[in-house]
């Protein structure tokens, strides 16, 4: 695998990790979905693969390789849990009881294609079919119970209560209404920023890194996972339908709170640059020399889409 010669030389890197951590998915899905009844296999196929940057897994490989070694097919068929679990909170979010979206990625979202019954159950389906997988291929991996269990529960923390599923509370709770600076942060921390945290502190943990270094990971994921959420905000406001996959505007029309509707796009986008450059003196200040994650970095509050 290769890596980028400078920051901004990512591009390419980007491309071959998505590569690769389709490829993984997809034998995921295919081995883990053998015997399950279509009606629930098939929306779940439906949500992990259709399209998206896949870029959980691919800051999970960039982390991984912080080891000193590139993941392997079987690295990154773990990674692909975090593709799951992402694509479920997307089904979900798009339900018409939350976001009541029509489109997702130039496509009608799940359950406009299989039905709110089928979206819905395969949804909750995805979670655990993710913590299987990791369980699964870490054992693969060589990794011990002990160690299996802790990946687990990284990745359980970042969807659940305390994760994904509080923040998607906070955030409708929140919706028509004004929210603090300390509120919004706790939203996108919680509904976006936990998955992100977990990619790289997975990708990590996988790769054997030493302590000093996880706890960089879990600084440098913490700060690029808001600041990512920040860029979306800015591309809801500013981007097309052909950039963004849905209707630009959303956020706004259902009240929701975000960083361009607290700060203003100039504040925002300065913000999310701040976060951005917070993550890579994190990775510094431990010694971690990793341009792909320092590119990352810089991509995340940079990307068009």
């Amino acid at each position: 695998m290769n890596t980028p010669r400078t920051v901004d030389d990512i591009s390419a890197y980007l491309d071959e990790i998505q590569e690769q951590a389709n490829r993984a998915l997809a034998e995921v899905l295919d081995d883990y979905l053998d015997g399950v009844d279509e009606w629930l296999a098939g929306p779940i196929r439906y949500a992990c693969e259709g399209g998206g940057k896949r870029f959980r897994p691919i800051l999970f490989a960039a982390s991984y390789q912080v080891s000193g070694r590139s993941p392997s097919n079987r690295v990154m068929r773990l990674a692909s849990a975090l593709e799951i679990v992402h694509a479920y909170s997307l089904v979900h979010d798009d339900l018409p009881c939350m976001d009541d979206d029509d489109w997702r990625r130039g496509r009608p979202t799940c359950h406009r294609a299989f039905g709110v019954e089928r979206a819905t159950i395969a949804a909750a389906a995805m979670v655990p079919l993710a913590s299987w997988v990791v369980a699964s291929e870490a054992r693969e991996l060589g990794f011990d119970t002990a160690d299996s269990a802790a990946m687990v529960a990284e990745l359980s923390e970042a969807a659940g209560p305390v994760g994904m599923v509080g923040g998607q509370l906070l955030d409708l709770i929140a919706e028509g209404r004004a929210v603090s600076e300390d509120e919004l942060g706790e939203i996108h921390r919680r509904k976006t920023g936990a998955l992100i945290r977990a990619s790289a502190v997975l990708g990590g943990q996988v790769g054997r890194v030493e302590p000093r270094v996880l706890e960089a990971l879990v600084e440098y994921g913490e700060r690029i996972g808001l600041a990512f959420q920040i860029a979306d905000d800015l591309l809801d406001e500013e981007g097309s339908y052909t950039t963004i996959g849905k209707d630009p505007g959303s956020d706004r029309q259902l009240g929701k709170a975000t960083y361009p509707g607290l700060y203003g796009v100039e504040r925002a986008r300065t913000t999310a640059r701040r976060l951005s450059e917070e993550a890579i003196q994190a990775l510094r200040r431990a010694g971690v020399d990793s341009l792909a994650l320092e590119g990352l970095a810089v991509h995340v509050v940079e990307r068009e889409s």
